[in-house]
C-alpha cells in the first residue's frame, strides 16, 4: 500500500482537541448497552477522527479524506469482517 504523506502530526492521546466535541456521532451498529460503541467525527475540514466510547480516555485516530474513503470501501467489500 502507497503512504500517504500526513498534513498534520498528531499524538492520538491528544487529538481529540482537533474535533468539537458535540459532533461526534455514534456508528448505528453499537449497542445500545454501551458496548462495541465506535464514534466518528467528520466535522473539522480535510480530517476524520475515530474513537472508542469505552475508553474514558480513548485515543482519537486521525484520518484524512483519502484514508477514510479507502477504509469505507473496505468496509463494504467485507475486508474486515470476522470469521467465526
Amino acid at each position: 500500500m502507497a503512504e500517504h504523506p500526513r498534513r498534520l502530526d498528531y499524538d492520538p492521546a491528544t487529538a481529540g482537541a482537533l474535533f468539537d466535541e458535540g459532533k461526534w456521532e455514534k456508528s448505528f451498529a453499537s449497542e445500545p448497552n454501551g458496548g462495541n460503541c465506535v464514534e466518528v467525527n467528520t466535522g473539522t475540514a480535510g480530517v476524520i477522527g475515530v474513537r472508542d466510547t469505552k475508553l474514558a480516555d480513548s485515543p482519537v485516530f486521525v484520518f484524512d479524506a483519502g484514508e477514510w474513503e479507502a477504509f469505507l470501501v473496505g468496509v463494504k467489500a467485507g475486508q474486515f469482517d470476522l470469521t467465526r
